[in-house]
């Protein structure tokens, strides 16, 4: 249930041979995406549970959901990409059936974060997951 965008860096992943190669690819990710404006980085923006700074800015336009984020860590920018990818322009009430687990699984993730960067994935998804259902 992935969005094309997301299917998109799935076969990205699937051309790069190793772990360093990916993570390269992640950091990429975050760095072309553009940046939040410093107004929407407050304390009602900020994902706590994270090790780094994090911000995620959610709009629901018309029941479509879409966000926007920033981290002050260049890896954690990149899995904001990656989340945008994941579940920006999908049905706000489509955002809570997503398995973002499964999902990340398919690039290997899961398999190649700290445990302080999984939970702080992990927190953001619930951001997310929280602010649709609240929505929905």
């Amino acid at each position: 249930m992935a969005t094309p965008a997301f299917e998109e860096i799935v076969e990205d992943f699937e051309f790069l041979e190793d772990w360093e190669d990916r993570y390269r690819h992640v950091i990429e990710l975050g760095k072309a995406m553009a940046a939040l404006n410093d107004a929407l980085k407050v304390p009602a923006t900020k994902v706590d549970g994270c090790a780094s700074q994090v911000w995620l800015h959610p709009v629901i336009d018309n029941g479509v959901f879409r966000f926007d984020g920033d981290s002050d860590a260049m890896i954690v920018r990149g899995l904001i990409a990656v989340l945008r990818m994941l579940y920006n322009g999908l049905p706000v009430a489509e955002v809570s059936k997503v398995d973002a687990k499964a999902e990340l699984g398919r690039l290997g993730l899961n398999d190649h974060l700290s445990a302080q960067r999984s939970n702080g994935l992990r927190a953001m998804i619930e951001r997310i997951r929280e602010v649709a259902a609240g929505q929905a």
